[in-house]
């Protein structure tokens, strides 16, 4: 059994003694995780959590925010790592000395979702842009996060691209996460961008069906990054060094590309460890704001 211990300790970077933390001092068994909410409302770390817990002896306490707001815990040092999916924006807090080591995780696609009358006509586009703008043109019903979160980053750019304002006739902005605002825009009959890992785990309750689909820009990427210790020093380094190498784990990687699978017939995220932006149709930035 102590063997065991050992095994566990070396491979996921928890340490299981009495050894110091990124301070110096006695090290903390808890873990604060920011994060974007489609990764809690998807269920993936329903499922991820308690493994790594029982592993390691860490305790995660979960932050779901939109990724703007995890980022901003990152950079105030309010959290210890940050699980997000605004590569541009993630690629700042790193560039700007906030947070260290940003790896890719994983990635799925957003999508355009509506009621299945489709009032605007947009199914079957595979283009965000043009289809924005003919939800625009037909004064449809459009339900937006508007939280920052990189769900909300992303439509914004389906706007800009458009060169269309969003009008508050037809526009309504939840402030809240995916999960919520996907059930807010069932009830209206509304059109959404979404991820597809929180769309499927909520399809069955909201009535809405996927309408937009394999747009280069809908790319989603999902990075782990660690609160920078250097520069706060209070910040619990290695259980958030434990979480990253957990989430990059091979074993954890085929885990997450089989989430979803039984229920849905479809992964809800597919494994990226060691790819970068480029493998993964990035190179263009089409798909920044994910």
């Amino acid at each position: 059994m102590g063997s065991l211990v050992v095994l566990v300790c070396l491979l996921f970077s928890g340490g299981c003694g009495d050894g110091g933390g990124a301070a110096g001092g006695p090290e903390r068994r808890d873990i604060i995780l920011a994060t974007t909410t489609s990764t809690q409302d998807s269920g993936l770390l329903d499922d991820l959590l308690p493994i790594f817990e029982e592993r390691t002896g860490y305790r995660v306490k979960t932050i779901a925010v939109g990724t703007g707001e995890a980022l901003a815990m990152g950079r105030r040092g309010d959290a210890d790592v940050l699980l997000a999916h605004a590569p541009r924006r993630e690629k700042e807090v790193v560039a700007e000395g906030y947070a260290v080591h940003r790896r890719i995780v994983m990635h799925n696609d957003f999508l355009i979702a509506g009621p299945p009358e489709d009032p605007a006509g947009v199914g079957g586009l595979g283009n965000g842009v043009e289809a924005v703008r003919r939800i625009a043109e037909a004064g449809a019903r459009f339900v937006s996060r508007g939280d920052d979160s990189g769900t909300h980053i992303k439509e914004r750019n389906l706007w800009t691209e458009a060169a269309i304002e969003p009008h508050e006739s037809w526009y309504v902005s939840t402030g809240q996460g995916m999960g919520a605002t996907l059930i807010i825009a069932g009830e209206m009959r509304a059109y959404i961008l979404a991820d597809r890992g929180t769309f499927l785990a909520l399809r069955d309750r909201i009535g809405l069906v996927p309408l937009v689909e394999g747009d280069p820009r809908f790319l989603n990427i999902y990075s782990i990054m660690e609160v920078n210790p250097d520069r706060f020093p209070r910040v619990n380094h290695a259980g958030a060094v434990a979480f990253s190498e957990f989430l990059l784990s091979e074993e954890i990687q085929r885990v997450i590309g089989e989430f979803g699978v039984e229920r849905f017939g479809q992964p809800l995220f597919y494994p990226d460890a060691g790819s970068d932006e480029e493998s993964l149709g990035q190179g263009t930035g089409r798909g920044e704001g994910a």
